[in-house]
């Protein structure tokens, strides 16, 4: 079984990016990172998939059984970018996979975009199961919070091939 993470921040000094790089730490088993703001603007912003960069990343989720999405808030909602990307997957790119969604932010006003914003594109692309989501303060990322570190562990339990290192 095979697990991707993908970093939606177009940032290139992104918090998000070091959350994910942290989780895929702390699983198991190899994972790739996909990190979104890498992938050739253009191509994305005009949907062709065809791109082969683009048509790389599809590949990428097309084999991955596991997908961690992770995004950073802004005002309310996950990225243009991420939303970008999701856009040029086919409907049904998550079909038969566990998708875990995580998302960082400066202010605990964010917390439901998981839930209101994230999670419902998610299914849409029909993820078998979406697991509980992770919301995760900035300040609590680098050096990670004592509080963080429990959380992170029982959100990797439920999912299903990412016994904690």
């Amino acid at each position: 079984m095979t697990v991707l993470l993908i970093s939606g921040s177009p940032s290139a000094a992104s918090r998000t990016g070091r959350l994910i790089d942290h989780l895929a730490g702390r699983l198991d088993r190899p994972a790739t990172v996909l990190r979104l703001r890498d992938l050739p603007a253009e191509p994305l912003l005009h949907g062709d998939i065809a791109h082969p960069e683009l048509a790389r990343a599809a590949r990428l989720v097309r084999a991955a059984d596991v997908i961690v999405v992770a995004t950073p808030i802004y005002k309310a909602s996950y990225t243009g970018l991420l939303k970008s990307f999701l856009d040029v997957l086919p409907q049904g790119a998550f079909a038969g996979k566990t998708v875990v969604p995580v998302a960082t932010g400066g202010t605990v006003a964010h917390l439901l975009a998981v839930d209101y914003a994230l999670r419902p594109v998610l299914n849409v692309l029909g993820a078998r199961h979406v697991t509980r989501g992770l919301f995760v303060l900035d300040s609590q990322i680098e050096p990670p919070a004592e509080e963080l570190l429990p959380r992170i562990d029982a959100l990797l339990e439920e999912v299903p091939l990412a016994a904690v290192a």
